[in-house]
């Protein structure tokens, strides 16, 4: 598989077609002023080293090279090749809540949103452990199953939204059992349940869910996202942002339910990290995993991209480089030579 790792420098190839017309006009605008001087073919023996065509190569020669140089700054890579690895690790699963309450803006830029950055950035920093992904509102669903592949966990985590799983509201209690079914049967790496949401938890027992998890070697760990005050959701509408409103046309205020969080953490036997501004509190839980019993498990997964920047930069290189011993105009020791006829 094929991609570019900075897509967003590739906008910078724009820049060639106005170059190319600049060129086009100012060459223009010189072969006009050069026949005011006189017949084209007069005023070229009069300056026998001038040569047409060195400029439009030498430009030439400029042009691909900035193309290579923007090729290569986009980080063109490759990583296809599937292979078996063998990993010492535990299983990962990250619950996360992707209810309409997770979209305020208590957490810049909103609950959601730094919530998705930590566990990419969590799984940017996994090295033998497996992960999965659970998203979850008012029903729980399987984003990425078990697997040591973090390129694809990281591919599927960017299509999480608050529009992936229809039903609204908060079931922690669906979550925890669809992660319960989800960690490899019979497996003897440690297993650990990260549950992400504000902890608005208006069904069930998720405190007895976690606890029974427990019982079946699943620690359960939660990070709190949001603030105790709480914040309007901010909701689309016609004329821009707006909050949304209950029944009687009150804006609905979504609050963090620390003291349910809490005691899930508590019943699981984990620990309860409320996210700040600074972070999520998921590197803290990560040091927390790192010390639990590892055991070895074989797998297959798609191996890390290879970068492959340096050959569209050497490329361009070698361009500038002939692009710079070429010269413009003709040289008379070098006349008999006839790469260029004018």
């Amino acid at each position: 598989m094929f991609e570019f790792a900075y897509k967003e420098n590739l906008w910078f190839l724009g820049l060639i077609p106005l170059m190319l017309i600049m060129f086009l006009i100012i060459r223009h605008k010189r072969n006009k002023i050069m026949k005011k001087f006189g017949d084209p073919g007069l005023v070229g023996s009069l300056m026998p080293l001038f040569s047409a065509q060195r400029p439009v190569f030498k430009f030439i020669l400029l042009l691909f090279s900035l193309i290579f140089i923007i090729l290569a700054l986009a980080g063109p890579r490759f990583g296809s090749r599937l292979e078996e690895v063998k990993r010492e690790g535990v299983e990962i699963i990250i619950a996360l809540d992707v209810s309409n309450s997770m979209l305020a803006e208590d957490i810049s830029p909103n609950r959601l949103e730094r919530s998705r950055m930590a566990v990419s950035r969590l799984i940017s920093n996994l090295r033998n452990d497996r992960i999965g992904l659970i998203v979850f509102a008012g029903d729980a669903f399987v984003q990425v199953p078990i697997t040591g592949d973090y390129t694809a966990a990281r591919m599927l985590l960017e299509n999480v939204s608050t529009d992936i799983v229809p039903v609204q509201g908060t079931a922690i209690v669906s979550a925890i059992d669809l992660a319960v079914r989800s960690f490899t049967p019979d497996s003897p790496a440690g297993r650990v349940l990260v549950i992400i949401s504000d902890g608005e938890d208006h069904e069930d027992d998720p405190v007895k869910a976690a606890a029974i998890a427990r019982e079946k070697g699943i620690i359960v760990h939660t990070i709190g996202i949001g603030r105790p005050e709480g914040a309007p959701i901010p909701v689309a509408g016609n004329g821009g942002s707006r909050f949304l409103t209950d029944r009687e046309g009150n804006t609905v205020i979504t609050r963090l339910d620390e003291a349910t969080l809490r005691r899930i953490a508590s019943a699981g036997e984990g620990i309860y990290i409320r996210a700040g501004s600074s972070g999520t509190g998921l590197d803290i839980i990560f040091e927390e995993i790192n010390k639990m019993e590892k055991a070895g498990f074989d797998e297959f997964a798609y191996t890390e991209f290879e970068e492959r920047f340096h050959y569209m930069a050497a490329i361009a290189i070698l361009l500038l480089i002939i692009d710079f011993i070429i010269p413009e105009r003709k040289n008379k020791w070098l006349s008999s030579i006839s790469l260029f006829s004018r």
